[in-house]
């Protein structure tokens, strides 16, 4: 088994002797490679490299027209001709002395072997809480977004290991840094693990999280859930529930207009016909192609989403009412909290 450790970089020239040195001593048992893919950096992290390419086996692309840690990565695949591609930053604090444990859970039987920050035995070195905080949120949005990486911990590490089948023939076009959701959701695999490991401190070099970053990720999850369909499902959820809204007031006008019904009472079976409607359409459009759970449970759990949604709903509107926010605006934003407490209720539990 060939391993080729995919290595983007951008002025991380002070790192690669480190790096490349605590490589090759990790993978003394494996014929391996290491590719660079340098951005042309002013730090000329792209001639060093290639003069440690006389001590290492390394191989060095420098990229003058094109930008970006995953296309970056991508080229790597491309040029690499090993069996398994490790994916790494030159920064230090993926340790390459994970990498074997990367290859052995290849080697057991994964596709894909993720170095994991977020499962038992994982961790980080000293960020700040605000980091900590941009890193769980992003985590949590991916995996909120987009139902394939749901049971994945750590989705956006830049350190994984996998089998070249895995992203021969797919179509990777990365908005941003996490390359690897796009793998994930994109990949031919089976089996998907995650390694601990503890994310170090960089050596050298600055960090490159930014806004431009957190923007960028966010424009990948909206194309992912494109190419997902979920932003097509998101769409036919909406206009499911409009139309139970349609329902809600003609069954509500006729029990109290032409059948004479008391006012509070009739909006008890208004509502539950409203409810059956919804679930009706999404059961047989929105969410068609996910019936893995039987007809009565999906009922149950649909009404549960739709309780869970009307508390939710209530909760921010009356916290937004106290607060002094106009009591139709509050609603507003308790309504569109509801829908969106109701959507993913539904799409991981319900149709999930």
């Amino acid at each position: 088994m060939k391993v080729s450790v995919i290595v983007p970089t951008y002025n991380e020239r002070d790192n690669l002797e480190e790096l490349f040195e605590r490589i090759s001593v990790s993978l003394a048992d494996y014929d391996y490679e290491i590719i660079v893919v340098d951005d042309d950096s002013p730090d000329k992290t792209w001639e060093f490299a290639r003069q440690l390419s006389e001590r290492y086996p390394v191989r060095v692309i420098r990229r003058t027209d094109e930008k970006g840690l995953s296309s970056a990565v991508i080229r790597g695949f491309k040029e690499a001709s090993g069996d398994v591609f490790v994916v790494m930053d030159a920064d230090l604090q993926h340790p390459p002395e994970v990498i074997p444990e990367l290859i052995r859970a290849i080697e057991r039987g994964a596709d894909v072997a993720i170095a994991s920050r977020y499962v038992p035995g994982g961790g980080v070195k000293d960020w700040y809480w605000y980091r900590k905080l941009i890193s769980k949120g992003a985590i949590m949005v991916g995996r909120l977004a987009l139902p394939k990486i749901r049971d994945i911990k750590d989705p956006v590490s830049g350190f994984f290991a996998l089998r070249r089948e895995v992203v021969e023939g797919a179509e990777l076009n990365p908005v941003g840094f996490k390359i690897l959701m796009e793998i994930l959701v994109k990949g031919n695999y089976n089996k998907a693990v995650e390694v601990p490991f503890t994310f170090g401190l960089r050596r050298a070099g600055e960090s490159k999280l930014g806004g431009k970053t957190i923007l960028n990720y966010l424009k990948h999850i909206y194309r992912l859930m494109c190419w997902e369909g979920e932003i097509d499902r998101l769409i036919k959820f909406t206009l499911v529930g409009l139309s139970g809204v349609f329902v809600n007031q003609g069954f509500l006008w006729a029990f109290v207009s032409k059948l004479g019904w008391d006012k509070i009472l009739a909006n008890i079976p208004a509502t539950e016909l409203a409810i059956l409607n919804n679930f009706l359409w999404n059961d047989i459009w929105t969410f068609r192609d996910l019936k893995r759970k039987p007809l009565w449970r999906r009922l149950i759990n649909f009404h549960v989403a739709a309780l869970t949604g009307a508390v939710v709903q209530w909760i921010i509107y009356a916290a937004l009412v106290l607060l002094g926010v106009h009591y139709l605006l509050a609603n507003m934003f308790g309504i569109l909290a509801s829908f969106i407490v109701r959507f993913l209720v539904n799409r991981h539990v319900t149709w999930g």
